[in-house]
This record gives C-alpha cells, structure tokens and sequence, in this order.
C-alpha cells in the first residue's frame, strides 16, 4: 500500500541565483497535522511562475521516496529534507513508470487524478545547488507527476494512498514523459496518449503537434522553432540584386537572383532571410534580417527595406545596392508561415509590417483560395502607404475577401473609399465590429505596440490566442520564467567581461546589430547572449525543454552536456552549446 510520507508547502520567495533575482515556490517544507487540499493548491502552498507551474491541471506535485534514495546515490548526498524536489506530496511507492495517466487515488478524503509529468525547470536545480538536474530527471525516467484535485477534502502525513481506477491506455508517467522529452515520438503511443482523456491541455497540443509533425527533424512538440523543415542552404549564400525600386520616400525594395543564374529554392509566405552587408571600416560587417515581401515561388526574392535615417544597413543599402550588386544572404526561415486548411484567414499589418502578410495573400491569390479573408493594414496615408496598387489587385482575385485600410493622417488628396476605407488608426474598436469567426486564424506584424494591441483586440473578439500569430521584425521578447522583470530589458551591448583568453570565434546576434568576441573556455551561448542583454528565452538550461533554441544562419557549435533530443536542422540550442567557428545566430 502506498502512504503519504509528508506533506510540504511554501510561498514563493525572492532568491539571489546568478547576480538575478528569482521569484520561486521551489523551496518547499512538511507541515504537519492535517491540511486542506482544494482545487488550484494546498493550503498555505504558492507557485513563483504560475505560466509553468500551478493551476487546475497543476495543483499538487508528487514525488517518491524511492526517487530520494536514487538521487542520493547518483549525486552522493545525504542531506536532503522532504520538499527537496519542490513536491506537496512525498510518497511511499507510486513510482512514475507504474502510475498511469489518467489514475485515480483517494488520499485522507480527497480524490486525485494524474494528468501529466512535471515539466522541469532550472529551479528544481537551484534548490537542489545541481544545476543539471532537470536533464537528469528526464533522462532518469524519474520526473514525478502531477495531481489535479477531483474531490476537495484533507490530507496529511501518513495516509494511505487508495487507487480506485487505471487510467485508459495505461501509458505510465515515464512513458508519456519520454513520448515529449527523448528521441523517437512512436506515432502509435502519441496517438494511445492523445486518447487519454485526463492527459492536461498543454501536454496534448505538444503531443498533437508531434503527431502532425512531417519529418522536419526537429521537437516541434517542445518549441515552433523546430517547424519549417531544414534550411534550403547553409551559411550564406551570393545572390545578385536584378532590381531596385522605390516604394515610398522611406521604404525600398530590392529583388534578388540566384548569382550563376539558376533558380532559387521556394521560400514559405511569412519567411525572412537575413543579409550580410560589408563594412570595411569596422571589425564585423552589418547583419540584418528582412521578411520577403514578393509572391512566394517566383524566380527571385524580394525584401523591402525601411531607409531610417539611423539605419546603417539601410542606408548602406541605398547607397550601393544597385542592380548587378551582389549580396551575401542566408536562406529563408521563419515559421511564420501561412498555415493550411480551409479556415478564415485575418492578415493584419502597420507601416513595413506589411511585407511578410503580403508575401500571404500573394499565396492565397496563387492558391486561388475559397477561404474568407480580411486584410487589415494601417498608415499614415498614400504617401506612406506600401504597395497599394499590387495589394488592390491581389484583393480582386479573392471571392470572399475584404480589407480595411485605416489612414490616420489623410492627405487632403487621399479618396476615402478608394485609397482608404476608414479615417484613423487600425484600432480594437474597428477590430470588434468585423464579426470576424471565431476558428479565423490571424496573422499579425507591425510595431510592437499595435502587435500587442491587435492580440488583444483579436482575442476579446473571439479568436483562439493560440490562432493568433505574431511576427517581429527586432528581437522576440523574452521568456525568462521567474527572473523579476526589473533585471531585464537593458539595450544590447557588448558584454563588460570578456576575459583574457585568446578569441576563439565571433559571434553575432542578427536581430540586434552586435557582434561580439567569444575568448577559450567563455560560456555557453545563452550565457553570452544574457551577458549583452540579448532577449532570450529559456527555462531548463541544460538541453531538455528547447525553449531556447535559435536558428544558426551560419556556424557550427560543440554541446557540454549533449541535448536530450536534437535541435531542428539548421538550429542550435544555446543554453548547452559553445561556438566551435564563428557564428550568426537569429537573436
């Protein structure tokens, strides 16, 4: 029979880790006595990152003393206390490759279920002063797993666990934890967990998403950025500009051609490439990415390029990019890319953020698409507006299309109902009276202000946050679960502590504009990119949940420790890796 051996809360707290602050509930201790359990927590218990912890599905961790005993054998200590592994419940059997998805015990006079493994994080590490633990765990086989809360009721040290039904499919905590985390994804034990109705929501898109997966070679059941199949060529690539032309007095197009003539690979509509520019006077040229803005499998690519009287590639561009030019240019990513299907499509765009939904409705039109489709853009007026002509005639070909086009300041020459339709920015009270369906899928790009504006306004009208895609042309924003918001946000810079090794390797960072030395023996990536305030996401660091991984333009890199499951082609993840030649990194 399986008992409760303790029952352990904590309220989050501040923890000095890596000159950053941590707001965390990891640090957990028995109490003792009864304590109420109720639907959302323990009583007296707290979660630091309720994004990653907590909730419904969430509500109580559970970890064996079998796996205490494990674990202090491995690491070779004896000085762990109940709690250690941040768990509500240290228990007495109940071991993760014999609890199933989907069972269900009664404990004091409570009710569980199991809904899915833990998904660990660098702060079980933190507690435990092991920062490799949440590899460890995973490759292990012993996560623990966690409770949601069927019947309320109160539980304490020493009562009996009661199992009163298998889950369906009787696919153990381990088994489900491996389908995620560790090479192979069997699409026959994906589809058995997909069937399990307890398995928690986050953990079926991860798996759904796998299940669909084509084979681009990534975990795309762990990150998006693992989508899109490989890069159609590595490094960078000579393609010669053919043609130049003006699409406003600030924004400027330039069509690129395969440099020997032939033909270059199709790109996907809503993909970038990212160009590398000479400059003589200064020790790394300029690196900069750009959404194609032309029909998706044409001969040639196009970009669009906003000439920012601070823009050093921009500039640069417009004073030397002439036809006959020849540019050095990695090949198209991105996995913002129009996704199939029959369902509505709402493309929505400011200013340049026109470029990558253009390259979408170029694709709907060749498509010769049914779909219901809005095209929502927004400028200042004629003068600043960017392909009007080419997005008029686009919109004609489309039976079921209709577009807004907000002017905020018209010229006294602009024609309301022919070069705009409505006075005044895109805003969420125009997005609200659109009766756009509920299962549309919205693609959106634009200052990060709109972008931000936009989700809002789509959602509040019934869409779908997870049908909501947004695209950035600078770096993504962070994800740096339970680090305090005052320790991020700093402008790119090179980092103050180089140290005194020889320069191994180059490194830049092609979303914000820095190049930067990497000395023998420096850190990995993710600790160089966080040592210049470069936006970073991530949450394991040690090569298990891919958060972190990034898209290499160029380069190659060594792992210490070895990733769990490999990156996608063409990417790398940077919590683990350390460049081994100089590289160009999509951050």
């Amino acid at each position: 029979m399986a008992t409760l051996v303790a029952v352990n809360v904590g309220l989050p707290q501040d923890v000095a880790w890596q000159g950053k602050i941590v707001h965390t509930g990891v640090w957990k201790a028995p109490v003792t006595g009864p304590r109420r359990v109720r639907r959302l927590n323990v009583d007296g218990d707290g979660q630091g990152d309720l994004a990653g912890h907590g909730g419904e599905q969430r509500a109580v961790l559970v970890y064996q003393l079998d796996s205490y005993r494990h674990w202090q054998e491995q690491l070779g200590r004896d000085d762990f206390v109940m709690g250690q592994f941040g768990e509500n419940f240290t228990v007495d059997g109940l071991p993760d490759d014999q609890v199933c998805i989907g069972d269900r015990y009664r404990i004091g006079d409570a009710v569980f279920e199991v809904t899915q493994p833990r998904v660990t994080c660098y702060r079980v590490g933190m507690r435990l002063r092991e920062p490799r633990m949440a590899a460890l765990l995973v490759s292990h086989g012993r996560p623990g797993f966690y409770f949601r809360v069927l019947t309320e009721g109160t539980v304490q040290a020493g009562d009996e666990i009661i199992k009163l039904r298998t889950g369906p499919e009787t696919l153990s905590v381990a088994e489900v934890n491996a389908l995620l985390y560790l090479p192979g994804h069997p699409r026959e034990q994906l589809a058995r967990a997909l069937r399990i109705e307890a398995l928690s929501p986050g953990w079926k898109a991860s798996l759904e998403a796998l299940l669909s997966d084509v084979g681009g070679g990534g975990n795309v059941g762990l990150t998006a950025a693992a989508a899109g199949g490989p890069p159609a060529w590595t490094g960078f690539r000579r393609l010669r500009v053919s043609q130049v032309r003006a699409e406003s007095e600030t924004v400027c197009s330039y069509t690129l051609a395969a440099a020997d003539g032939g033909t270059l690979p199709i790109a996907s509509a809503g993909q970038f490439v990212t160009v590398r520019l000479p400059r003589p006077e200064a020790d790394a040229p300029l690196i900069r990415t750009y959404s194609l803005s032309g029909a998706p499998g044409s001969a040639e690519y196009r970009i669009s390029v906003k000439l920012e009287s601070q823009g050093a590639a921009g500039g640069w561009l417009r004073d030397h990019a002439a036809p006959g030019l020849e540019l050095e240019v990695a090949a198209p990513r991105g996995v913002f890319t129009l996704a199939g299907g029959t369902g509505p499509v709402v493309l929505v765009s400011a200013g340049v953020g026109i470029t990558p939904v253009l390259a979408m409705l170029h694709q709907l039109t060749a498509m010769r698409t049914r779909r219901r489709v809005w095209w929502l853009h927004g400028a200042r007026n004629s003068a600043d507006a960017l392909f009007i002509e080419e997005v008029r005639e686009l919109l004609t070909r489309l039976p079921h299309a209709e577009a807004r086009v907000c002017f905020s300041r018209p010229l006294p020459t602009d024609r309301a109902g022919f070069d705009y339709t409505d006075a005044g920015r895109l805003s969420a009270d125009l997005v609200r009276t659109l009766g756009l369906p509920e299962d549309a899928t919205a693609y959106v790009c634009g200052p990060e202000a709109f972008m931000a504006d936009m989700v809002q306004a789509l959602t509040e009208a019934g869409l779908s946050r997870a049908h909501v895609r947004t695209e950035a042309f600078g770096a993504q924003a962070d994800l740096t679960p339970g680090i305090r918001a005052d320790a991020l946000g700093h402008t790119p810079h090179p980092p103050e502590h180089q140290g005194d090794g020889p320069v191994r390797a180059m490194v830049s960072f092609s979303r914000s504009g820095l190049t930067v030395a990497w000395r023998e023996d420096g850190p990995t990536l993710l600790e160089l990119a966080e040592a210049c305030d470069i936006p970073v996401r991530w949450s394991c660091r040690t090569g298990v949940c891919h958060n972190c991984e990034t898209a290499a333009l160029s380069g190659a890199v060594a792992y210490d420790p070895e990733p769990l499951d490999e990156p996608a082609p063409g990417n790398v993840l940077l919590c683990c890796s350390q460049p081994r030649t100089d590289i160009v990194l999509d951050l």
